[in-house]
């Protein structure tokens, strides 16, 4: 299969090619335009040397050293020393999707021309990135300003060298499937590595690039779980023969919000046809019934804001200083708050998802409040003792919901000062990003095991009521979850089942209707 063709230029990079180059499905090329813009920066970071004056980020030392004027002989060396000294990650190693995409990001920073980075460094992080080069990224360390700096230096050992190269200093990366020193990686992909030139060591580790990265890849993730939300509140009203009046139109209408509104048209879709609603007698439901809209609707809004974001960001210069006409400014562009608080404004949404979809998977094994289903979804009364049931899933989304709650906390908040004070205020927007991605993959798995007990309950009552049908959009679904997960008469390994489920949501195959 062909792999589609992006094109970078520093202004139009898009959530969707960020996505499909983190995962492999694209390639990526400079564009033209782009190209003489970098080259032209380049070109002013030259005329700044010649002439010889101080000027921040070029000729001079970093942070508390900006007084410490660098002669032009020493610039290769002040720019691998940055680098050297700046590779202090630690922890657990990124996934290589989000390695992917801020490589990308980082790559269309440096297009937009303000860097004043060769374009020969562009061109090889999209030569690493087309040929399968994945540096090696611990996933903490990082403050967020001036920007993620030790992940992003991580990343340039592997792309940069000096005239020592030693192979121990070029970081790991993984080519081939196989993981060995960066120099190797490069070596066997025919990649050049560079030896960093004036300005270019700020120019690859400044800015919130893999807060962006790890924000662009949750935005995606959470789209589809809020689509897969609305799938598992309509498959539990259902299953709870739930009144259907919660989702009337002109009752959404009045309260005037638009998640709200779109979250209650869905579930009116998905539960088009269905012959179950109405028939418990109740005239209202529990709250994660039915306020599934006005409590799942507000984390569409947010989304959008998010997105506003993000989009921003991987579409921004954030290195500094910038350069404008051969004129550069000193400022801080490079500063996260931005992601940070957006990230977590996300994690608040994302966990209370994952809330609500925890109360109602209680609620369908409680046979106290499940409206005559057989306790813990056991396929009868009967075989209650013998069988557990269904029990310890909603332990495990338990589990998940609360660790999600202290996910959700705000990093954005928290701040301690670096470089001897000169760096006062920091945005911790890594932490934040991280704390996101966790938040977004909990709430895939709390989400999958109410799918898998909505289905089962919805199974059931089906079997009480063979007369009745479901709606044409959880019809749909229940075929899908039991074609991958079968109903089962007795106790089972619910685990992989539930797993097979998630990989349906993540993949968007439980959405649509058949």
């Amino acid at each position: 299969m062909s792999k589609t063709r992006i094109e970078i230029d520093g202004e139009h990079l898009s959530l969707h090619a960020v996505v499909q180059v983190a995962y492999g499905q694209a390639e990526v090329r400079l564009a033209s335009a782009a190209r003489q813009r970098v080259a032209q920066s380049q070109a002013w970071v030259d005329e700044i040397i010649a002439r010889g004056k101080p000027v921040y980020g070029i000729n001079t030392g970093f942070g508390i050293f900006a007084d410490k004027q660098i002669s032009p002989d020493d610039a290769r060396t002040l720019n691998r020393n940055l680098i050297l000294s700046h590779a202090t990650a630690t922890g657990l190693e990124l996934p290589a999707e989000v390695v992917r995409a801020a490589m990308l990001i980082r790559a269309n920073t440096l297009a937009a021309g303000h860097s004043g980075a060769r374009p020969e460094l562009i061109e090889t992080l999209l030569a690493m990135l087309n040929q399968g080069v994945i540096p090696i990224i611990p996933s903490q360390g990082s403050l967020g300003s001036s920007g993620d700096l030790a992940p992003l230096s991580q990343l340039a050992l592997v792309l940069s060298t000096d005239a020592a190269d030693r192979a121990e200093d070029s970081g790991w990366a993984i080519y081939d499937g196989q993981r060995m020193d960066g120099k190797a990686a490069m070596a066997g992909a025919g990649i050049q590595r560079l030896v960093l030139g004036p300005k270019e060591g700020l120019a690859i580790t400044n800015g919130a690039t893999f807060s962006a990265a790890l924000g662009a890849l949750t935005l995606s993730l959470a789209e589809t779980l809020l689509d897969a939300a609305s799938l598992s509140a309509a498959m539990a009203l259902e299953a709870m023969q739930g009144a259907s009046a919660a989702l009337d139109p002109r009752l959404h209408a009045a309260r005037k919000q638009p998640g709200q509104m779109a979250v209650a048209e869905r579930m009116r879709q998905l539960t088009e046809g269905s012959t179950l609603l109405d028939t418990a007698g109740r005239v209202q439901d529990v709250y994660s019934l039915r306020c599934a809209p006005q409590i799942q609707g507000p984390a569409h809004e947010a989304l959008a804001y998010v997105r506003t974001i993000i989009e921003r960001e991987i579409n921004a210069a954030t290195d500094n200083p910038l350069l404008f006409d051969g004129i550069s400014i000193s400022g801080g562009n490079f500063h996260g708050e931005p992601v940070g608080m957006a990230l977590d404004f996300l994690k608040i949404a994302l966990s209370e998802i994952a809330a609500v979809s925890e109360r109602r998977s209680f609620l369908l094994l409680d046979s106290k409040m499940n409206g005559g289903l057989p306790p813990m979804l056991v396929a009868t009364p009967e075989a209650a003792g013998l069988n557990s049931g269904m029990m310890m899933l909603q332990y495990t989304a338990a589990s998940l919901v609360l660790e999600n709650q202290t996910l959700a906390a705000p990093d954005s908040v928290r701040s301690l000062p670096t470089s001897a004070g000169q760096e006062d205020h920091n945005a911790n927007s890594m932490t934040a990003a991280r704390h996101a991605w966790q938040v977004a993959y909990n709430t895939a798995h709390v989400l999958a095991v109410e799918l898998t007990l909505g289905a089962r309950a919805l199974a059931l009552r089906l079997r009480q009521h063979p007369q009745a049908q479901a709606g044409r959009g959880t019809a749909a679904a229940l075929a899908t979850i039991h074609s991958e997960a079968p109903f089962e008469a007795g106790d089972a390994l619910w685990a992989p089942a539930v797993e097979r489920v998630k990989t349906l949501l993540l993949a968007g195959k439980l959405q649509e209707p058949a």
